[in-house]
């Protein structure tokens, strides 16, 4: 991925790739949201499986209704996120071991001629890669719980549609 580019090229692309990160989680969150605001949505049959005549049970009828009313979104919101993420992952992993990035290393431990600005940019830039991943893993933490809360709350109203409820 490093071939022909500078760090600070691939540091630009790691900065859009951080943003369609943070983009793609905002829309599975959107989605999500989406989706629980969408009465249609909503399972009118309870919780419990019953088997219609035809040998299929009413959960997997509403699972597949419910796929084709918004789970699309919700589904590329997410391979989006994922591609965003390995995206993000692989210009990281790239930086590092860029080869002006190991010359720029070997050359100030050796004494060599990069001058103090160029010391102090690499010392930001590597600041940054720092800070990109500790953001992107703070994202992960968010959206996994983000996506905890909202199975507990699809759990939560479907224990309220249940037919003991009526």
């Amino acid at each position: 991925m490093s071939n022909g580019r500078s760090v600070q090229e691939l540091a630009v692309e790691g900065q859009k790739c951080l943003e369609d990160t943070i983009q793609a989680a905002f829309q599975i969150l959107s989605s999500m949201n989406d989706e629980l605001c969408h009465p249609a949505m909503w399972s009118t049959t309870g919780v419990v499986s019953s088997h219609s005549s035809n040998g299929l049970s009413v959960d997997a009828a509403d699972s597949s209704h419910q796929s084709e009313l918004g789970g699309g979104a919700l589904e590329d919101a997410r391979l989006r996120y994922k591609s965003a993420v390995a995206s993000l992952r692989s210009v990281l992993t790239a930086i590092p071991s860029h080869p002006k990035a190991k010359a720029n290393e070997s050359g100030s431990r050796v004494g060599g001629s990069e001058s103090g600005a160029d010391q102090a940019e690499i010392e930001k830039l590597q600041g940054q890669v720092t800070a990109l991943r500790k953001q992107v893993a703070d994202k992960n933490k968010h959206v996994k719980l983000l996506t905890n809360q909202f199975r507990e709350l699809i759990a939560d109203v479907s224990t309220w549609q249940s037919p003991c409820s009526l």
